[in-house]
């Protein structure tokens, strides 16, 4: 509860540091992670555009509650029109770590979309922590990755992807499921 108010309290004064980054760093919007997956920050209705014709998404993975995605980004019905399909798979900011349940459903999801050729847009707030998450689980899926080597592989594309230690532990839960365990 605490950590929800919390979120809600800095998310305009966060949303503004990321921007201010990405003008003033080497910072980007989103990155593509493969021919699939694009890991990114919030998808302003300004990029719709860019991402549908350029990059070819046809999927997008929404981290956000609905608050964080209300005046800046496009409504699943938005989306639609520009034939798009979204997934919500609402999380938390700041302490927010994806249910096993959603990283299964945002894997599957990718995966889908790889199979279609098309691209799929992850993202929170910052496609840092919460989509970064499904994204390692997609890697780890896709090339029978460790969680650790995943997460390396984020960063050596998306260098401000962090990963705190509790999505890691769901990360390490979800490779156990996927790939089973000798020692349970």
């Amino acid at each position: 509860m605490m950590s929800g108010i919390l979120a809600r309290v800095v998310f305009y004064p966060t949303l503004a540091y990321n921007v201010v980054m990405e003008k003033v760093s080497t910072r980007q919007w989103y990155n593509r992670v493969d021919q699939t997956v694009i890991l990114g920050a919030l998808p302003f209705k300004s990029m719709t555009e860019e991402l549908v014709q350029k990059e070819k998404v046809r999927g997008v993975i929404t981290m956000n509650e609905e608050y964080e995605t209300k005046y800046f980004c496009n409504s699943a019905e938005e989306w639609r029109a520009v034939g798009v399909e979204q997934m919500r798979l609402s999380t938390v900011d700041i302490t927010g770590v994806p249910t096993l349940d959603y990283i299964h459903k945002g894997v599957n999801f990718a995966l889908r979309h790889r199979e279609q050729g098309t691209s799929v847009y992850i993202h929170c707030k910052a496609g840092r922590s919460r989509s970064a998450t499904i994204a390692a689980a997609y890697l780890i899926r896709l090339h029978c990755l460790t969680p650790e080597e995943a997460c390396k592989m984020l960063v050596s594309v998306r260098p401000h992807v962090l990963i705190h230690s509790a999505q890691l532990e769901m990360l390490q839960k979800y490779y156990k499921q996927v790939f089973g365990s000798e020692s349970s």
